[in-house]
């Protein structure tokens, strides 16, 4: 009985992962028919917050203007540039959109990150009434826009949300992406499931790709609602639930994103949303405890197995321990093989976890101990409202106005006494 007993931990995850964890709903391949032939398309107005992506935005815009929906609008929000950003979606033609115009960004006011003020210009500017926001390093299947507002209608929804491909092209992507994402599916594991207001900390949407009515957008405060988020697109799911509006999550290989380029961009990007990340999901009497438990979890289940085993090899112990560290070593290929494969990867990437798992560990350590201290982007921030201390975006959420739906944040006006920012 001590192995199996010694083995449960894995046993039990490998179940959870079978049984419980589940993609979102695939986005339909057709859009579907209208219900008149004269029925009007609403105008889609796509906003893309921009800084220093003069690599990845050409390819972006491309792809936005080749969509074959009928009625859409492209502003490009240049959040201050510092290299071709602005000129590389000037000298493209507008193709399928009505048009595409560059948003020159205004400086950043006191009390704001800078994807959110970026995206609230550009909603400022926005004709349609939905607005998509998508970020620069996304590429979109052609038909992708008509789907996805034809399944926002379909549903009733009142945002539509897609989790699309991750593109892993150096070595460093391949290994540490899956790490993050299976992060992500352990905590939401059943995100395509239509959440209550009452389970508003369960939501997750994101910001590659979201698709919200206009009048929804304005109602819930848009973005500077979450002015002084770090993961603002985890922050806006949780708002519009919390709220007590729809929102719909699909995926979709149509929708295309290579979030990081190397070693150094990956441990700047994940430090960044790790903590916060879990900081805004977790309640507020286990938060200070939960980065130090996910750190101890990862640590037995991914580190030690291949230590013991190495030991083992070189001599130290034997018998019971060399089998025990053997099969779960090999549970771990065998995991993180699956888990590559699901993000369109090699299953031989299985075989480095255990470097993996020690750089994500140092990473989510990294991005722990730096707290509210935020570097992104040739920007510094501290800001208490990015992890739900406090700070200027945090308090009390508004009510919605009149004519979105007749929803409130609670029914008698007032946030819930466990929202975030209340003391």
């Amino acid at each position: 009985m001590t192995l199996p007993l010694l083995l449960l931990p894995w046993m039990v995850l490998g179940l959870y992962a079978a049984l419980v964890i589940r993609m979102p709903p695939r986005l339909p391949r057709r859009p579907p028919s209208p219900d008149s032939p004269g029925e009007v398309s609403p105008l889609v107005s796509v906003i893309i917050p921009a800084r220093n992506e003069e690599v990845s935005i050409g390819a972006c815009v491309a792809s936005l203007t080749a969509q074959d929906y009928p009625a859409f609008e492209i502003l490009v929000v240049d959040d201050q540039s510092t290299d071709g950003t602005a000129e590389a979606v000037r000298q493209l033609p507008k193709g399928n959109a009505r048009k595409v115009e560059v948003v020159e960004g205004r400086p950043l006011p006191p009390g704001w990150l800078g994807k959110p003020w970026a995206c609230a210009q550009g909603a400022a500017r926005a004709q349609g009434s939905l607005l998509l926001f998508c970020d620069a390093d996304t590429t979109h299947e052609g038909g992708l826009l008509g789907r996805a507002v034809g399944e926002l209608l379909e549903t009733g929804a009142d945002a539509l949300t897609l989790v699309g491909r991750q593109l892993m092209e150096s070595f460093w992507e391949r290994v540490l992406q899956p790490q993050f994402f299976m992060l992500l599916a352990f905590r939401f594991p059943r995100a395509g499931t239509v959440l209550g207001p009452r389970r508003w900390r369960h939501a997750i949407a994101n910001g590659q790709y979201l698709l919200i009515r206009k009048e929804v957008y304005e109602a819930m405060g848009g973005h500077g609602a979450v002015r002084g988020e770090v993961v603002e697109d985890l922050r806006l799911a949780q708002l519009l639930v919390r709220g007590g509006w729809k929102l719909v999550v699909r995926s979709d290989p149509g929708l295309r994103t290579r979030m990081y380029r190397s070693l150094a961009h990956l441990v700047e990007g994940w430090s960044k949303n790790v903590a916060t990340g879990a900081r805004q999901t977790t309640p507020k009497a286990l938060r200070g405890a939960i980065l130090p438990l996910a750190l101890l979890g990862g640590t037995l289940l991914w580190l030690l197995p291949p230590a013991v085993l190495l030991g083992v090899l070189l001599g130290h112990g034997g018998g019971l321990w060399l089998v025990w560290g053997a099969i779960a070593t090999g549970f771990g290929v065998v995991f993180w093989g699956i888990a590559s494969m699901m993000m369109g990867g090699s299953p031989l990437v299985g075989f480095f976890y255990p470097m993996a798992s020690l750089v994500a560990g140092v990473i989510v350590v990294r991005s722990w101990a730096r707290g509210s201290r935020i570097r992104w982007k040739g920007r510094e921030y501290r800001s208490g409202a990015a992890v739900g201390e406090g700070g200027p975006s945090e308090g009390k959420p508004p009510t919605p106005a009149s004519g979105a739906g007749g929803r409130s944040w609670a029914r008698d006006g007032r946030p819930s006494e466990d929202w975030p920012g209340d003391p």
